[in-house]
């Protein structure tokens, strides 16, 4: 029987949607079943939320699935906020939660149940500040530990939070600044390692958190983790995918036309994939004639992949430098993927050249650019080549050069 997929609508997907990561869940099952704390690896788009959201719905009748995102959230008083909230819809662990902040939940206006999750969020926040959030996180991790099951607790968007915390003020990375993010992550740690056994933790984010990390000099707070790569799909993944999405819709590809659009990819990531069945599929319906060829692949890639659509949906890669580079740095940043693009490989004569003329090299010292290509390689922009640096995506690569290349002269 030909297997049949709906594409995927919202920022995750679950169930019939989720598709091509059944070896990434047996081996996290695995390592969750042992007791492993794990920090999944993954550039943007590859369905981290995805594959933490499948997990806990394939686990729920042996843990006590909880997952908490951060992404909304500025101090470590938010996020231990954000654990209490999390619980309201465990009874058990909730009735102990409410008597831990009985102090301001009493407060409230009619019984905790009838108020809105919201009021009882900002209710919750109320009692915290940087005098108390660790005493009271410390107890929610008790709690959890003493469930009738054992816990797994999701944390998602985890590097954001801690970027935002390193670089709060005006003055970027401060040494006040790297203290708070370490007392957060040290606190994690300990809870992490007190409570072995009974709680699993999985760190994840859309940045990587490892690069965060280093810039503070903190990367050891996440030792006891252990790092999962979630890889792109393989091309065989990728394809089948394409091909289970033309079932359901009722394409029909040509001369191996799902082939060709995975080869134009060049590195499958789901979310890619996905918006490249759908401007396939708005193609078919627009003309009436639900056939795919696999000669039109370049011209659809180029008008819509590489058009607007594409742009809405790649301009976040380049959004997202800020997060990691300061304004001083930016410029040298994005010279080097302009020329990486260009040239389709980035050679260490041409990198040296262009240091030189973004910035003095005692601004940007080789220990710098090293860290500057780390972080690229890390979050899924370049790989690194024995000739060189080169896109790791090719769509991603095609994009920053129609973006950039007009007003940018190859160096040599």
């Amino acid at each position: 029987m030909e297997k049949k997929l709906r594409q995927a609508q919202g920022n995750w997907v679950d169930g019939d949607r989720f598709w091509g990561r059944e070896n990434d869940l047996a081996i996290l099952t695995r390592m969750i079943d042992e007791g492993a704390h794990i920090s999944i690896v993954a550039q943007r788009r590859m369905g981290k939320t995805s594959l933490m959201k499948e997990l806990a719905g394939r686990l729920s009748d042996r843990y006590i699935c909880l997952y908490l995102d951060l992404q909304e959230e500025n101090a470590p008083a938010d996020a231990v906020a954000a654990l209490a909230m999390i619980l309201k819809p465990h009874e058990s662990l909730w009735r102990k939660t409410k008597a831990l902040f009985s102090n301001v939940l009493h407060a409230v206006s009619g019984t905790v149940e009838e108020i809105s999750v919201s009021d009882i969020g900002i209710k919750l926040r109320s009692g915290l500040d940087a005098g108390n959030w660790m005493d009271k996180g410390d107890e929610l991790f008790r709690i959890l530990s003493k469930s009738e099951k054992p816990v797994l607790l999701m944390i998602d968007e985890i590097p954001l939070m801690v970027n935002r915390m390193l670089r709060a003020g005006d003055e970027g990375i401060t040494k006040e600044n790297i203290t708070n993010v370490d007392r957060f992550m040290s606190w994690l740690r300990k809870n992490s390692i007190e409570h072995q056994g009974k709680i699993r933790i999985i760190l994840s984010g859309s940045i990587g958190l490892e690069p965060v990390l280093h810039q503070a000099g903190l990367s050891a707070v996440i030792n006891n983790y252990q790092p999962y790569d979630l890889k792109p799909w393989d091309f065989e993944t990728a394809a089948d995918c394409l091909r289970a999405l033309a079932n359901n819709y009722e394409i029909e590809y040509e001369d191996d036309a799902e082939l060709v659009m995975v080869e134009k990819l060049g590195c499958c990531i789901p979310h890619h994939v996905q918006i490249f069945f759908s401007s396939v599929y708005t193609m078919c319906m627009h003309r009436k004639n639900m056939r795919f060829r696999a000669d039109e692949v370049r011209d659809l890639y180029e008008r819509e992949m590489l058009g607007l659509r594409g742009h809405a949906e790649l301009t976040h890669y380049e959004e997202r430098l800020s997060l990691y580079f300061s304004k001083e740095r930016l410029p040298l940043v994005k010279a080097i993927l302009t020329e990486t693009a260009v040239s389709d490989i980035l050679t260490k004569p041409v990198l040296l050249v262009l240091r030189d003329e973004y910035t003095a090299q005692d601004e940007c010292p080789d220990e710098a650019l090293a860290e500057m290509l780390r972080i690229l390689q890390h979050d899924g922009y370049l790989a690194r080549k024995k000739e060189g640096y080169v896109y790791e995506s090719g769509l991603l690569r095609d994009w920053w050069k129609k973006a950039h290349e007009e007003f940018y002269t190859r160096r040599k």
